[in-house]
C-alpha cells in the first residue's frame, strides 16, 4: 500500500512540472530597433490585443496562452512602422528579421504561417489573373489549412458565388466550423448578384435612429442604391457632387438609398453630418460583412446600382455627370 502511494505522489510530482508539449512562445530577433520599443499582437479578427512584448538588444519573447490556434495575428509597433501578419500555433516559434526586414522575418513553429507564408511570396509579383489563379489553386489543394478558409473568405465577393461555392464545398468540415467558414457559408447564403436588367433584391436595415427601413420604401421612384463608408476616401470625395445631384434631381422624383460599411456608429454619424448627406443612411455596422454588401456582390467601394421607377437596376457604377445625364433621361 505505502509503494502504491509513494508511487501517485511521485506522477503527481512529475506531472506538474512537466511542460505541455504545445504551448505557445515566440522569440524573436530583430535588427535596427531601438531597445524599450513595445511589439504587440493582436487579434485580426477580433482587433483584440493578445499580449505586448519590450525589444532589448533586438530581442523579444512572447510566452501567453492562445485559448484557440491557429489563430492570425498581427505584430506590429505602435506606429505601425514595423508589421508582420502572422499564424500563431501552441508550438514554440522563432521569429528571425537579422538579416531581411521585419515583414520578411523568418518564422519557424507554425505550419499555417508556412503556408501562407509561401503562397504570398510566389504570387507577390503575378499579374492579378495569374495570382488569382494561384490563390483558388492553393485553397482548392489544401481544404484542411485554416488559410485556406481566410483566403476564401476574403475574395468571395470578388471571386463570385459560384466559384466560392465550388472551393467551400471542398473545404474539410472542421474548416467550415471556423469563423472564416461561417462567413463564406453566410456569403452563399445571402448572394443575389443582381446584374443590369435584373429586379432590384430588396432588404431591410436599421438607419441612423434605428429604425427599421426598407429599399422597397421607394417604390416608384429612381433609386440610387450607393455602398460607402466613413474610412472610404473616394466615396468622400465624390459625396459633394452627389449632393448637388440630389438636390437637383429630388424634386422630381430622385432618391438615394445608402449602405455604409462601416463598423462604428460613431464614425458613420460623423462623416453624415460632415459631408451634409440629406438622404436616407442604413447599416448593420458590420464592415465588408454588411448584408446588403453580400447580397449585391459588393467587392470594393464606391458601388451603386441606379433603379428605375419600374424597379429595374438600369446602371451600376455611375457618377458625376454621367448620372446626371441618365437621371436626366429617367425623370423627364
Amino acid at each position: 500500500m505505502k509503494k502504491l502511494i509513494f508511487g501517485l505522489i511521485a506522477f503527481i510530482i512529475i506531472a506538474c512540472n512537466t511542460k505541455p508539449n504545445n504551448q505557445f512562445e515566440l522569440i524573436g530577433k530583430t535588427k535596427d530597433i531601438l531597445d524599450g520599443t513595445v511589439l504587440y499582437l493582436e487579434n485580426t479578427s477580433s482587433g483584440t490585443a493578445i499580449d505586448s512584448a519590450v525589444v532589448e538588444n533586438n530581442s523579444f519573447h512572447f510566452k501567453t496562452d492562445l485559448t484557440k490556434t491557429p489563430v492570425q495575428v498581427v505584430l506590429n509597433t505602435k506606429d505601425f512602422s514595423h508589421y508582420r501578419f502572422l499564424w500563431l500555433e501552441n508550438n514554440p516559434m522563432t521569429f528571425d528579421a537579422t538579416n531581411s526586414d521585419f515583414r520578411n522575418a523568418i518564422v519557424t513553429g507554425s505550419d499555417e504561417e508556412n503556408l501562407s507564408y509561401n503562397l504570398s511570396i510566389e504570387t507577390e509579383t503575378l499579374p492579378r489573373d495569374e495570382r488569382t489563379q494561384k490563390e483558388q489553386e492553393f485553397v482548392k489543394l489544401h481544404p484542411n489549412s485554416i488559410h485556406s478558409a481566410y483566403v476564401l473568405s476574403v475574395y468571395t465577393t470578388t471571386w463570385g458565388k459560384e466559384k466560392t461555392k465550388e472551393l467551400y464545398d471542398n473545404l474539410s468540415a472542421e474548416n467550415k466550423r471556423t469563423e472564416y467558414g461561417e462567413k463564406i457559408a453566410n456569403y452563399i447564403e445571402l448572394n443575389k448578384n443582381p446584374n443590369v436588367g435584373d429586379s432590384y433584391v430588396d432588404f431591410e436595415m436599421q438607419d441612423i435612429d434605428g429604425e427599421k427601413r426598407k429599399l422597397s420604401e421607394f417604390k416608384d421612384k429612381v433609386v440610387l442604391l450607393e455602398f460607402w463608408s466613413s474610412g472610404c476616401l473616394p466615396c468622400r470625395k465624390e459625396n459633394p457632387n452627389l449632393v448637388r445631384t440630389y438636390e437637383k434631381f429630388n424634386p422630381k422624383g430622385f432618391e438615394v438609398f445608402a449602405v455604409s460599411q462601416d463598423t462604428k456608429r460613431e464614425r458613420w454619424i460623423e462623416a453624415i453630418e460632415k459631408d451634409g448627406l440629406p438622404w436616407l443612411q442604413v447599416s448593420d455596422l458590420k464592415g465588408h460583412e454588411n448584408t446588403a454588401s453580400l447580397i449585391y456582390g459588393i467587392h470594393a467601394i464606391p458601388d451603386n446600382f441606379l433603379i428605375d421607377q419600374n424597379g429595374i437596376i438600369v446602371e451600376r457604377n455611375i457618377r458625376g455627370e454621367k448620372l446626371n445625364i441618365k437621371l436626366n433621361e429617367l425623370l423627364n
